[in-house]
């Protein structure tokens, strides 16, 4: 692990700062939707798991921005950080299958959930074997893992409703034009301090926050 350098604190600020924030409102929301399900075991399984893997998310993209680390380091930061995003993606589905879509259509919620969950394993070797891929890549099976709702859409849309449909397209657009922004390092607004990757970060963080009032809705919903 390389030293840090005399009088400074994060490597990247902005992008370590973020997400230690996102980590943080992650844990407490967790928590909440953990005991807005208390009655029902399987929907409060479903919140802790797309709560953890939120705080995984946060947490590996915390660590990989804010620590001074050394290439060996470096590379096994970079593989949490980017497997994170797979198990964010099959944990935001958790819920939408097994609270929402179970209850109306039991085969096609689990079909999708062992889907999302196998996709997730399969990008997790991928990310083990191959970090380097191509960023255009990795950012395709992003948000080609996270469209996987299109598949499926009438029926899950039904069983969602209105309300919670907008917020789960809502917060795909979200994540997708950030996916955007990421792939093509567009823009470069303030070189050095705000640029694409920070850019990124934050759409990142409205994506799960559109996410998380769907998951609210979906806790309190009788």
């Amino acid at each position: 692990m390389s030293a840090r350098p005399a009088g400074r604190g994060f490597r990247e600020p902005v992008n370590a700062g973020t997400h230690l924030a996102g980590a943080v409102v992650a844990a407490v929301a967790t928590a909440a939707l953990a005991l807005l399900a208390r009655d029902r075991p399987l929907a409060q399984a479903a919140f802790l798991v797309f709560g953890a893997s939120s705080v995984a998310l946060f947490g590996a993209s915390t660590l990989l921005h804010a620590v001074w680390a050394g290439p060996r380091l470096a590379r096994w930061l970079r593989r949490l950080d980017h497997g994170a995003i797979y198990l964010l993606i099959a944990g935001s589905y958790t819920p939408v299958t097994l609270v929402a879509v179970r209850p109306v259509n039991p085969a096609l919620a689990w079909w999708l959930f062992g889907l999302a969950w196998l996709l997730a394993a399969l990008g997790l070797v991928f990310k083990a074997f191959w970090l380097g891929a191509p960023r255009w890549l990795s950012t395709a099976l992003y948000v080609g893992m996270g469209w996987l709702v299109v598949v499926a859409l009438g029926p899950v849309a039904r069983a969602l409703g209105p309300a919670n449909l907008t917020w789960l397209v809502l917060g795909g657009a979200f994540y997708t034009v950030g996916a955007v922004v990421y792939a093509t390092k567009r823009p470069r607004l303030v070189p050095g301090v705000f640029g694409f990757h920070e850019l990124w970060h934050l759409f990142v963080l409205a994506g799960w926050g559109c996410h998380l009032v769907m998951m609210l809705r979906l806790a309190t919903a009788v």
